[in-house]
């Protein structure tokens, strides 16, 4: 990475924090804001079809990058306990269709990426980083009805996966 695309990341980070306005509106609880993306094979995906299961939208800043890498692995990794709690994984980063596939066949993942170019729904999300189409890494666990259950700001990467799968089982035991 250059040094001045690596200056404007670091600024970005420290800004982020200063911009929270941006990212106070979505809550738990909240419908979780419809969209449709490509996904890394250049298929729609619609977060509508979702209706009926529970789904975890993982936010992150850039395919190929050391925390993205381990992210995306942990989740490979510990899909099984996602979908033993009736979940399906999809990681969103403004990268496009050709770079989220490349990085879905390098890592071998076991999920789909969707592509976010433009950071739109990050933006939605309240994800995007000032200045840069770029996402924070957050995750946002979508319930059956299409509502925003839990959210996590600033994961640890590595821990991201099975942090999931935990908090979807006690939230199914919360509402049976």
């Amino acid at each position: 990475m250059n040094r001045f695309l690596k200056s404007l990341l670091q600024i970005a980070f420290v800004a982020a924090p200063l911009k929270g306005a941006q990212s106070a509106t979505l809550e738990a609880g909240d419908a979780a804001p419809l969209f449709v993306l490509k996904t890394h094979e250049g298929k729609d995906f619609d977060l509508k079809s979702r209706s009926g299961q529970w789904s975890v939208l993982y936010f992150y800043p850039k395919a190929n990058t050391p925390g993205c890498t381990k992210q995306a692995c942990a989740f490979r990794d510990n899909i099984k306990k996602i979908h033993e709690q009736g979940a399906e994984v999809f990681g969103i980063s403004a990268d496009s269709v050709e770079a989220q596939a490349a990085f879905h066949k390098e890592q071998r993942l076991n999920f789909v990426l969707l592509a976010d170019t433009g950071a739109k729904i990050s933006s939605l999300y309240g994800t995007k980083l000032p200045f840069l189409p770029v996402s924070k890494r957050w995750t946002f666990v979508i319930d059956p009805e299409l509502k925003v259950r839990a959210i996590e700001k600033n994961v640890d990467p590595v821990l991201d996966a099975t942090r999931v799968a935990a908090k979807i089982a006690e939230l199914k035991s919360q509402n049976p």
